[in-house]
């Protein structure tokens, strides 16, 4: 089972960006870092080199890199996008979060 899940639509989503950016080969890293209101805070970025202790799976047609340090604060979650009237951009949905800032950028656990 991947350390995270990535939904049909945040694959949809990453796809048309690495390709609108002409990224061949590269996937989503998904990255916990210190910071923000709560402590640590999610960085999503596209990469194209697996480190040798990271988890590399692969959904949806896309490539989703997470590093060993990452990978204990995201066991379990869920990365998804939306595009409505009230919010657009990806949404990442964890079970290990103890507490988030109003904003949802950052949390602690």
């Amino acid at each position: 089972m991947p350390v995270i899940t990535l939904t049909d639509t945040a694959a949809v989503k990453v796809k048309q960006l690495l390709e609108r950016d002409e990224r061949p080969g590269y996937g989503l890293r998904l990255k916990v870092v210190g910071g923000g209101c709560s402590g640590l805070r999610y960085q999503l970025m596209f990469d194209d080199k697996a480190g040798e202790w990271d988890e590399e799976t692969e959904q949806g047609g896309v490539r989703v890199l997470v590093d060993p340090k990452s990978a204990v604060y995201l066991a379990g979650c869920t990365v998804d996008y939306t595009d409505d009237l009230n919010a657009s951009g990806f949404k990442i949905e964890n079970p290990n979060a103890a507490n988030t800032c109003g904003c949802g950028e950052s949390f602690g656990a």
